[in-house]
């Protein structure tokens, strides 16, 4: 593996460099970050948003609901638990496997399926809620195209809620202690953040956009946006994760959680 680097990349190459990498990480991510996002709970991002209290949802009992990017798909187990008729969908194999095992450890059964959120593989008008921890947005190329596949899915009415790396984050380092608290980045550089193997593949592929570029790719899908959480560090945890950590979590924000629905 060589370093990081910022390149631009197609949509294919993008999601061949996600399936990749997921498909390799997925036991190591789970390994390293199993115990603080549990096998059935759904927690929205590093600073511990817990969906149980924070109800960024609403009820969701006997509502239909699809998540996007599922991983091993502990957020929809957790939501199985709570009555919704929820699917859940991941590009990597591997990490759907992994949720086969989580199923049977918990004998809660979410039904999973492997596609890409650019073209997700359900009929139109079919879902309640979409909504997505830290899954898929952030890996492709162009989230306008995913952004219409979720209203495409949605029902009139339908919610989207989902967290991805706060934009600001991006002109940081990824360096989580008081050595990160410094820019380094323009925030208006789009271009992705990009590792490749030693041949060059990309293996690995993270898309930036503005604050102002999830609003427009937002409302150009056809959403309206209600709201956007950006949670505080809670005090008290000393969880580092990543870029993710107290001394800078205090300071600046690291998540962005979008709320919106289609009208």
């Amino acid at each position: 593996m060589t370093g990081p680097v910022r390149v631009q990349l197609t949509e294919a190459e993008t999601s061949r460099a996600s399936r990749a990498y997921w498909n390799s990480a997925a036991g190591e991510y789970l390994a390293e970050h199993g115990d603080f996002l549990g096998d059935a709970r759904f927690i929205w991002c590093p600073e511990g948003v817990d969906e149980e209290h924070a109800q960024l949802l609403g009820p969701v009992r006997g509502r239909r609901i699809l998540e996007v990017g599922c991983g091993a798909a502990q957020c929809s187990r957790w939501l199985v638990e709570q009555g919704a008729d929820v699917v859940a969908f991941d590009i990597s194999v591997e990490q759907l496997r992994i949720a086969r095992e989580l199923d049977a450890r918990t004998g809660t059964v979410v039904r999973t399926v492997a596609a890409d959120a650019t073209a997700i593989p359900y009929r139109d008008a079919t879902f309640d809620i979409v909504c997505s921890a830290f899954g898929a947005l952030p890996f492709v190329a162009d989230a306008g195209t995913a952004l219409r596949e979720i209203a495409r899915t949605l029902k009139p009415g339908g919610l989207l809620v989902f967290s991805v790396t706060h934009p600001f984050r991006w002109t940081m380092p990824d360096d989580p202690t008081p050595a990160g608290l410094r820019i380094t980045h323009s925030y208006f550089d789009r271009t992705p953040y990009v590792e490749v193997d030693a041949a060059g593949t990309p293996v690995y592929a993270e898309h930036h956009r503005t604050t102002g570029d999830w609003i427009r790719d937002l409302t150009d899908a056809g959403f309206v946006v209600d709201d956007l959480l950006e949670p505080e560090w809670p005090a008290g945890q000393d969880l580092v994760w990543g870029g993710w950590g107290p001394d800078r979590g205090r300071l600046v924000p690291g998540t962005a959680i979008w709320s919106a629905h289609k009208p």
